[in-house]
């Protein structure tokens, strides 16, 4: 099977203005399959641990968790871009086992460093229907938004969504842009140092505590009650290969990134892949899970008067965001069953729980509502999946955890002390990002 070349999803797939009023797919579109492959901290040079091994296993396995045949696929909305450390060096052979495991596309690096259509297609050739594709750049978030906007739209009527990670060997992002003598354009000014890190949710968080009180401390309870959830998500790394739980004291005394943010106020790259079937209302009726209907999904693209995003603008962003979301969805605040926004550094998410009131909670309370029962148990339910930081960096695990809650089948990962009917994930703002309000039923 030959296609074109994908294209990148124009601005039109996106909803990134107040005063839409309800979003026009509004519970016409459904989540009804997941699909994760293994999980490994970084890529062993063998072809079967591969991202592109990793992304056909979950690809398949989304299909098998739907019912779904892959004849019956019609569409495909993925992130091209793989590489969250290492990159992997211009000039350097590709492994022979590697070349010889799988059918080639144009570019060397797919499968290792890259994904294609081409690639995808010339590997699974038993995706012989796809009609529609489109690139969802960035994370699972962006895909997300774009294969709910083209299932709404009638583009494609079953959709596999996938997003996949590679870790290669080699310090973090150490390649590309970073590896060059000199830098372009306006990151001469944002990036002078390569990568940014930790640096802005210090920045934040330290303006943060000057600004309503608080202190480092009382991020403890949020921090220790992600890890706790994500050991509960057996498709998770901590939970496959590093199983320890985390105490209050053992965060308390972690050693400093960039004060304030410790090692575990920071995720862990890591090499993974994950896939979602989309379809509409009227064909989930007839998949093997019970659906999870999309109500609204939102971008955030939020502008800067500086080379970095001040607390404030990253406060009246979120606020921004929770006002769209909510629109969008036709839903409040108090609608909400329990809340899975992006924590690839910890130090941010109360600002996203902030700006969508979660609970109740305006700005500068989010400390204090860490110190509230946030539990699996417990009434105010924050961040079930354990997110980046309870299972490795990939920016997926919130949507699976939305997904599978309102299903009733997170495991022993399920909430307990609130019936979960409405969900909302996404990420990674406050820098900017796409989210969606997952619900049980679509009205």
């Amino acid at each position: 099977m030959t296609m074109g070349p994908t294209r990148r999803a124009p601005s039109s797939m996106y909803r990134n203005a107040e005063g839409l009023g309800l979003w026009e797919h509004r519970g016409k579109v459904a989540a009804v399959g997941i699909g994760h492959s293994p999980v490994d901290r970084r890529w062993d040079q063998r072809p079967e641990t591969s991202v592109g091994a990793y992304a056909i296993i979950a690809l398949r396995n989304a299909m098998e968790d739907a019912g779904v045949t892959p004849e019956q696929v019609d569409g495909l909305v993925f992130d091209p871009s793989t590489t969250t450390g290492a990159m992997w060096p211009a000039g350097k052979p590709i492994p022979e086992d590697f070349a010889n495991a799988f059918v080639p596309s144009s570019n060397p690096i797919d499968g290792i460093s890259a994904l294609s259509t081409e690639w995808l297609v010339n590997n699974m050739p038993e995706l012989s229907n796809i009609k529609f594709t489109m690139h969802g750049p960035g994370c699972m978030s962006n895909a997300i938004t774009v294969a709910a906007q083209a299932v709404g739209d009638g583009l494609t009527n079953t959709c596999l969504v996938l997003k996949a990670w590679d870790n290669l060997e080699g310090r973090y992002a150490q390649g590309g842009e970073n590896a060059e003598d000199t830098i372009a354009g306006n990151s001469v000014w944002s990036n002078p140092w390569g990568a940014t890190g930790p640096y802005y949710p210090a920045h934040w968080f330290t303006r943060y505590t000057q600004k309503y009180g608080g202190s480092h401390d009382q991020m403890a309870p949020f921090v220790v009650n992600s890890k706790a959830n994500g050991l509960l998500f057996p498709e998770g790394f901590w939970a496959q290969h590093r199983p320890e739980p985390l105490t209050v004291e053992d965060y308390l005394s972690a050693r400093w990134i960039v004060k304030p943010v410790n090692l575990f106020d920071c995720d862990i790259p890591i090499t993974v892949a994950v896939a979602y079937i989309f379809t509409t209302t009227e064909r989930a009726k007839d998949m093997k899970q019970k659906p999870v209907y999309i109500l609204n999904h939102s971008a955030a693209r939020p502008k800067v008067r500086s080379v970095e995003m001040t607390l404030e603008e990253c406060e009246d962003s979120a606020e921004f965001l929770g006002r769209r979301l909510y629109e969008g969805a036709g839903i409040g605040a108090s609608d909400l069953s329990f809340e899975n926004m992006y924590d690839g550094y910890t130090l941010f998410h109360h600002l996203m729980m902030e700006g969508l009131h979660y609970r109740g909670v305006k700005k500068g309370e989010g400390l204090d509502f860490y110190q509230t029962d946030i539990s699996l148990s417990g009434p105010n339910p924050v961040s079930p999946s354990g997110g980046n930081a309870g299972s490795g960096r990939t920016r997926i695990w919130m949507h699976t955890d939305c997904i599978q809650q309102i299903q009733g089948r997170a495991g022993a990962r399920q909430v307990t002390g609130v019936k979960p009917e409405t969900g909302v994930s996404g990420g990674p703002h406050p820098r900017g990002g796409d989210f969606v309000v997952w619900g049980a039923s679509p009205d």
